[in-house]
């Protein structure tokens, strides 16, 4: 079946709401009333925030529960291409047909009521786990915590919350405390939350707000460490100490992400996970879009040979910083590297690209149809503002046919597409790399 049932599904959703956005519990909550609480016959739930890191998490939280022999079920959010990879049911993306059923189930059910898209691919998800037998479930927040509609689970197995930064300020507050506070709201009685390294303060917020729900809070640097030393991944708590291979996923930044989903299996005793799961998992983790290398496919194929093309979706400040430190140490004199970008207006972009300013070659601004973006104009001249010469595109492919026209077949070049999880959505489609 295709998936433009699924889409005519959901522009019929999309009338039920005016607003795509509405944080809110109570119309989910009443929804899930009448289709019998599914998100109360779920197997241990193991339930994610953060502003980056929490979609890496959940990926080596299912791939180290897998390595266990666990069947896991996933939801996480928004999807890159089908709205299919949005729910994993026991290890499998959920079939056409079985979303298609779930999401007419749940419609006929809500008789349209008032009710967000997220809202109704959310009820989908739990009603979908429910009728699934499965060993696990692993749960991204789609936006903050407190009112996110994955909330309304009662007594998961445990939480945890990744890296911060400022991202969704018109909903979730303008200040970092505001942002951490949300976040916190996933808390809930006698369950282990655990936490990233955060400044002091951010810490000190998330305690008071957790703190008299009677969540357990496992701090990093306190109760548990990771870190990457002698290209050997070393990981401690109060329970002993664990000597990995690096993660697969690239970055720095990937040894935090690792740790805390180690962390939250570690600090709960409702999933027995061994050791050695936590070994294979590590290495078998794999979340597309995610400074993942493209080498094959008509964009990599427009680059000139020996050329490096990454593909990462982030698009906030906190992402841009990880990103360019991931390319900190690359030498501009020897091999150019550019950006390809294309950013929506509600997003910071100018924070996002000043952490490239002086470790780019240049920038191509790409649009991104369908979306309120800034245009390929507005973008280049936000990157020429902050040092990083900025080029406008026509599009991606346009961008890399300009680059490859430019570049001295000595000194390839390493090309960065990044800034926005549609752009990223479309590479990997026009890559030949759906995710499965």
């Amino acid at each position: 079946m295709s998936n433009t049932v699924v889409e005519a599904l959901l522009s019929q959703a999309r009338t039920l709401h005016p607003q795509e956005i509405d944080l809110s519990l109570d119309r989910l909550r009443q929804l899930l009333t009448k289709l019998g609480d599914p998100q109360d016959r779920l197997p241990p739930v193991f339930h994610v925030a953060g502003t980056n890191g929490k979609g890496s998490t959940v990926a080596f939280l299912r791939a180290c529960l897998e390595a266990a022999g666990k069947r896991v079920h996933v939801f996480t959010s928004p999807h890159l291409v089908r709205y299919n990879e949005r729910i994993r049911l026991a290890g499998k993306l959920i079939d056409d047909d079985t979303l298609v059923s779930t999401l007419r189930d749940v419609l006929q059910i809500n008789n349209g009521a008032p009710i967000t898209v997220f809202e109704i691919l959310t009820a989908a998800a739990f009603l979908a786990f429910s009728r699934t037998p499965a060993d696990a479930c692993v749960l991204e927040v789609g936006m903050g915590g407190r009112l996110d509609a994955t909330n309304v689970v009662r007594q998961p197995a445990a939480c945890g919350i990744a890296q911060l930064g400022l991202d969704h300020t018109g909903f979730l507050g303008s200040t970092i405390l505001d942002i951490a506070a949300e976040k916190a709201g996933i808390a809930k009685p006698g369950v282990p939350l655990v936490l990233s390294r955060y400044p002091r303060t951010v810490t000190a917020r998330i305690g008071e707000v957790a703190g008299p729900v009677g969540a357990l809070l496992v701090l990093r640097g306190q109760d548990w460490d990771a870190t990457l030393y002698n290209e050997t991944f070393h990981y401690r708590d109060n329970h002993g100490k664990l000597d990995l291979t690096p993660p697969r996923l690239v970055g720095a930044h990937q040894i935090d992400n690792a740790g805390l989903a180690i962390a939250m299996l570690r600090h709960q005793n409702q999933v027995v996970v061994p050791e050695a799961a936590f070994r294979a998992g590590i290495g078998w983790a794999d979340w597309p879009a995610r400074l993942q290398r493209i080498a094959t496919g008509p964009l990599f194929d427009l680059l000139p040979k020996g050329s490096e093309l990454w593909l990462d979706g982030g698009h906030n400040p906190l992402a841009g910083r990880m990103l360019a430190d991931r390319f900190r140490g690359h030498n501009l004199q020897e091999r150019p590297f550019y950006l390809v970008a294309g950013m929506l207006t509600t997003k910071d972009a100018a924070g996002f690209l000043r952490p490239f300013g002086s470790r780019a070659t240049a920038l191509y601004a790409v649009p991104i149809e369908g979306h309120e973006h800034f245009t390929p104009t507005d973008l280049a001249a936000m990157a020429e503002a902050i040092g990083l010469p900025g080029r406008p595109a026509d599009s991606v492919a346009a961008a890399l046919k300009a680059i490859a026209n430019g570049a001295d077949r000595q000194r390839p070049p390493v090309v960065l597409i990044c800034g926005s999880l549609y752009v990223a959505g479309r590479v990997l489609e026009e890559s030949g790399l759906i995710p499965a």
